[in-house]
Parts: structure tokens; C-alpha cells; sequence
């Protein structure tokens, strides 16, 4: 008799012991996520994402210098409007032994005989006509700046766009961890349900375990969530510019906006669309190209004059020293009469260069609207599998209650409540991913109209 009392005393002493073994690893496995949570870091809104980015951004601060040195280029002396005026200045000097035989037969000997020349003086060059050449260098100035104001703007829209959708991203890992918080804590709940169960004699170890089992995979999730969370910070914050290791937090609700008109999306593209705006600008530099290679058929004419200063002296000749002063001025023009048949050729190969331009200019335009009818399609699709997605967490959500109700009463079994779990899990998991990419839809949208916003 008294053997088997102590039998069950140790029995009992050793299922009190597991029992607090279970509940002290319970507390110390999520330890580093309650750690993450007891310091809150500051909320980064997505004005100010924006704000830091288009202030700081290598990207963007590359494209607004390469714009700012096109719009310096624009001047009428860079396309040939002006003239040119230079200074020159130049000097010689000799030393010569000479021997003079005169007509009468006596000899002059003179050793060592120094020469010497100077000229200085401005100088004018002027194009007035190059068969209006002047005219299409300018234009084709002002459109290279043109063309570098879209490749900017379609920067700044594209570094946006990356930050925008790198923040909504954030967003949705946040509400993943929160989901898998709520996972663990549910697991926790299941393994203090089978706890009491196991010590009231009503469930065996086996099912302690597998509930102690389920709540280290669901905490071994959630702190790979918050890795990934956390890697996808550093990204973010060298997308800002600023330090990598620098802490802050983003809300956990992404707002989907209505939905936009389709023919509306389509004429904004073809107004501000950063790739169909650069194809007209290149037609229009084709265009340009075709007109100065036709003003080779026409003659340059050029005046030039200048003011000339020179002296020398010449010891040996008739004049020893001579000095002059005075204005110089002259007419040039030239005109190309035959050169091999090439100005043909390259007034053709400007003109299939422009067709070809305007193909390319159809295509673009075919393939931005084609992309916004991919985009619109998968939008609308989105919000529907947004709707439905909302009703199944709901209705995921009644099931697990019910379930853990049925488990807590005992009748079912702990996989029946993993099987809930991980329904309710999988249902907001698709529920904020489908919030995700519908967003990223609508913002690709807003970018392919040229219109990228912070909503």
C-alpha cells in the first residue's frame, strides 16, 4: 500500500513538473518579440517618405543635374547664332650671318643679324547663312532639353513609385505580424486548454505536446516575419538616403482608392505618359535632323574682319624698321556642288528615320495602353477578391471560435484546432495580400498615367 502511494505521489510530482517546464517555455520563446514590442519606434507617414526621398534620393538628384546641364546648353551661341571673336598675337625672331654681293661687285658682310616680327589684334568670324542650319541647331537644343525634363520627371515617378510600394509593403508585413501574433497567441490558449485537460486526467501528454509543438512553429514564424520586416526596412531607408539602421513604424491598414475610369486612365497616358511624351520628343528631333541635313544644299556665307597691329625690324633690306595699324574685313561663301550622290543619301536615311520614329511612337503608344488594360483588369479583379477575401476572415474567424470552444469542452481533437487555426491564418494572410497587390495595381496605374500620388 505504501509503495503505491509513494508511486503516485512521485507520478504526480513529475506531471507538476512538466507542467511548469511547458509554462516557463511558453514565456520564454516569444521573449524577443515582446522585447520589439515594448519599444514603439516612431511613425513614418508616406508624406514624409516622399518628402525625405525627393529631397535625398542619388536617382533623382542625378536626373535634376543632367536636366540643369541641358538647359544650359540651350543658348544661341551653342546652336551658331553668334559670332566669334578671338585675340591673337604672335612673334618671330631670326639671327642671321649674311653675305650681299651689290650689283657694282662689292661685298657686304653681316654677322649676326637680328630679324624680328610681331602682330597682334582682335579678330571676327561670323556665320550669317548656313541655309538655315542656326535655326534647326537651336530647335533641336530646346528639344534635347525637353526630352531631358521627361527622363526627370520619369525618374522622380519611378523612384516614387518604389518608395510608395516598398511602404505599402511594410504595411503588409506588418499585418502579417499581427496575424502571426495572433496565431500565437491562439496557440498559447490551445496549450493552456491542454494543459488543464492533461492535468484533470482528460487528455494524454501526446497532445500537450503537439499543442507545445504548434506554438514554437507559430512564435518561430513570427520572429522570421519580423526579420524579413526589419531587412525590408534597411532597404527603405537606402531608398531615403538616410541611415540604414534608422528605426521607425508604419501603420497596419491599407485604404484602396475607387475606381478610376478606364477612358480616363487611357487619355491621361497619352498626355503625360513619361514614355510616350520622350517618343514624340525623339520624332520631333528626327524631324529637326532632316532640316539640317538639308541646309548642306545651301551655301554658307561668312563675314569675318579684324584689327591688326604689327611691327618689324629688318636691319638688312631697304626698310630697317616698319610699323602698321588698321582694320581688315572679308566676305567667305562656299557651296557644296557635288559630293558623291551623299546628300541624297542622307536626306533619305532622315526621312526613314523619322518614319521609323513614328512607328515607334504607334508601338509605344500601343503598349501603354495595353499595359493599363492589364493593370485596370487586375485592379478590378483585386477589389473583387478584396470583398470576398473580407467575408472568409470573418467567416474563418466564427470557425476557430467555435472550434476552441469544442476543444476547451473536449470534443474534438487538437488537430481539429490546428486545422481551424491555420484556415483563419491562411484567410487573412490572402486577405492582406490581395489588399497588397490590388494597391500595387492602382499605383502602377498612377504611374503609367504620368500621375503617381501618395494615396
Amino acid at each position: 500500500m505504501m509503495k503505491k502511494l509513494i508511486s503516485m505521489l512521485l507520478l504526480c510530482l513529475f506531471f507538476l513538473v512538466q507542467n511548469l517546464f511547458a509554462q516557463q517555455q511558453q514565456q520564454q520563446q516569444p521573449q524577443q518579440a515582446q522585447k520589439q514590442e515594448q519599444v514603439q519606434a516612431p511613425l513614418l507617414t508616406l508624406e514624409d517618405a516622399v518628402s525625405i526621398a525627393l529631397k535625398n534620393n542619388y536617382n533623382i538628384q542625378l536626373a535634376k543635374n543632367n536636366t540643369a546641364i541641358s538647359a544650359v546648353n540651350v543658348s544661341l551661341g551653342n546652336a551658331g547664332y553668334l559670332p566669334v571673336l578671338t585675340a591673337n598675337a604672335s612673334t618671330s625672331s631670326s639671327i642671321l650671318n649674311i653675305n650681299q654681293t651689290r650689283a657694282d661687285g662689292t661685298v657686304n658682310k653681316i654677322p649676326r643679324l637680328h630679324n624680328s616680327s610681331n602682330t597682334y589684334g582682335p579678330n571676327i568670324n561670323w556665320t550669317i547663312f548656313d541655309g538655315f542650319a542656326m535655326f534647326a541647331n537651336y530647335d533641336q537644343l530646346k528639344q534635347l532639353n525637353k526630352l531631358s525634363e521627361v527622363q526627370q520627371r520619369d525618374t522622380i515617378q519611378s523612384t516614387l513609385t518604389n518608395v510608395i510600394s516598398t511602404y505599402y509593403n511594410l504595411i503588409n508585413q506588418t499585418q502579417l505580424i499581427l496575424s502571426l501574433k495572433e496565431a500565437i497567441d491562439i496557440s498559447r490558449l490551445q496549450l493552456h486548454y491542454a494543459l488543464n485537460r492533461f492535468n484533470v486526467g482528460r487528455a494524454a501528454k501526446l497532445e500537450v505536446l503537439n499543442a507545445q509543438v504548434n506554438f514554437n512553429t507559430d512564435t518561430t514564424n513570427f520572429l522570421t516575419q519580423i526579420q524579413q520586416f526589419n531587412t525590408t526596412k534597411i532597404n527603405f531607408n537606402r531608398l531615403l538616403v538616410r541611415k540604414l539602421n534608422e528605426d521607425f513604424s508604419v501603420p497596419d491598414t491599407i485604404v484602396i482608392q475607387k475606381q478610376p475610369v478606364l477612358a480616363d486612365v487611357i487619355a491621361q497616358a497619352q498626355k503625360y505618359n513619361p514614355a510616350i511624351l520622350a517618343a514624340q520628343v525623339n520624332k520631333r528631333l528626327n524631324e529637326i535632323n532632316l532640316k539640317q541635313v538639308r541646309a548642306l544644299r545651301y551655301p554658307v556665307v561668312g563675314v569675318s574682319s579684324g584689327y591688326g597691329f604689327s611691327n618689324s625690324k629688318t636691319p638688312a633690306g631697304f626698310t630697317q624698321t616698319q610699323n602698321t595699324r588698321g582694320l581688315n574685313y572679308g566676305l567667305t561663301a562656299s557651296i557644296n556642288i557635288f559630293d558623291g550622290f551623299n546628300q541624297v543619301r542622307r536626306e533619305r536615311v532622315a526621312k526613314l528615320q523619322i518614319n521609323g520614329a513614328n512607328i515607334r511612337t504607334n508601338q509605344i503608344e500601343q503598349l501603354v495602353e495595353t499595359q493599363i488594360n492589364a493593370l485596370y483588369i487586375e485592379f478590378l479583379s483585386g477589389l473583387d477578391l478584396i470583398r470576398v477575401g473580407q467575408s472568409n476572415v470573418e467567416i474563418a474567424r466564427q470557425n476557430l471560435n467555435i472550434t476552441l470552444e469544442k476543444y476547451r469542452l473536449g470534443n474534438i481533437t487538437t488537430l481539429e484546432v490546428r486545422e481551424a487555426q491555420r484556415n483563419y491564418l491562411d484567410a487573412k494572410t490572402r486577405y492582406f495580400t490581395n489588399q497588397y497587390q490590388t494597391k500595387l495595381s492602382e499605383i502602377s496605374l498612377k504611374e503609367i498615367t504620368g500621375n503617381i500620388s501618395l494615396n
